[in-house]
């Protein structure tokens, strides 16, 4: 049986592993100036960056609407015997819900609600790759990766509060403060939803270190398969170091690094990192 695995962009799989493993790629669309931009194909994350430091208002993003989805699933239809879709999570977006939607006007579509953002989503497209690679039926796969997805451990650490305070979802006084104690808040996603479990203070380098240090403190509860290091334009003296301090904590068999895409960068802005692995 061909099963096709397909995402929406906010997934923040590399090029690479998009052709790797075959996945499809849905964009999300990013809000310029009123013009609304493809996520990942007429926009990249040093456009926004650039558009905001330039005095530009911060871009917002749309959902993949109902008849986009239709579309999508259909032409992926013509060579495929079934399609097993990701979204992010039903609390972030309406994407989910338009995509189920879609599911009902067609034949063999799953629509799986990852619960998640980012590459907490690559974690479950990639598993559905393998496993569509290996025979496995698509109601099996929807079943599999719902249960793996109740493990993942998604978080990352903001450099600057900047974008949620442009974005609304923090004060003035909140960020202001945040910026003059040179605070870092960690964001966890827990239940589908985004909520802060750490604050850091001090410089990105130390605080990356306290909270890989932290994230990873319990080994034997960390499945060691691979960790997503996923940042929205660190340097790579910084990725080296991420990576150096993961390693140290635990020895996972896979390390990928992965750039986060418009639809994150736009909420979490420059210089946010985190690490996305599986608990066991």
């Amino acid at each position: 049986m061909n099963i096709r695995i397909s995402a929406d962009s906010t997934c923040d799989l590399s090029s690479e592993l998009v052709e790797q493993y075959h996945i499809a790629v849905i964009p999300l669309r990013v809000v310029m100036d009123g013009k609304p931009l493809r996520d990942g194909v007429d926009i990249k994350p040093n456009d926004l960056f650039a558009h905001v430091a330039a005095g530009g208002t911060l871009c917002h993003t749309v959902a993949v609407n109902l008849s986009e989805y239709v579309d999508f699933f259909g032409s992926l239809l013509e060579t495929a015997d079934a399609v097993v879709h990701f979204c992010i999570s039903s609390d972030m977006s309406s994407c989910f819900q338009n995509a189920r939607l879609a599911a009902t006007q067609l034949d063999n579509v799953w629509v799986i609600d990852s619960r998640s953002l980012s590459t907490g989503i690559g974690h479950l497209v990639l598993d559905a790759a393998r496993l569509a690679e290996e025979g496995m039926p698509p109601e099996e796969i929807a079943a599999e990766v719902e249960r793996r997805r109740e493990k993942l451990d998604v978080s990352f650490v903001l450099d600057t509060l900047e974008y949620l305070k442009k974005g609304g979802r923090c004060s003035a006084i909140a960020a202001f403060g945040a910026n003059l104690l040179n605070i870092k808040p960690a964001i966890q996603v827990k239940n589908g939803k985004m909520g802060i479990c750490q604050k850091y203070r001090g410089s990105l380098e130390k605080t990356l270190e306290k909270y890989v240090a932290e994230r990873l403190a319990e080994p034997e509860t960390v499945d060691p398969q691979r960790i997503f290091i996923t940042h929205s334009g660190v340097s790579k003296g910084i990725l080296d170091f991420t990576e150096h301090a993961v390693l140290e904590q635990v020895p996972f068999a896979e390390v990928l690094r992965t750039s986060a895409g418009c639809t994150i960068s736009s909420h979490c802005g420059p210089n946010c990192l985190g690490i996305l692995f599986y608990r066991r």
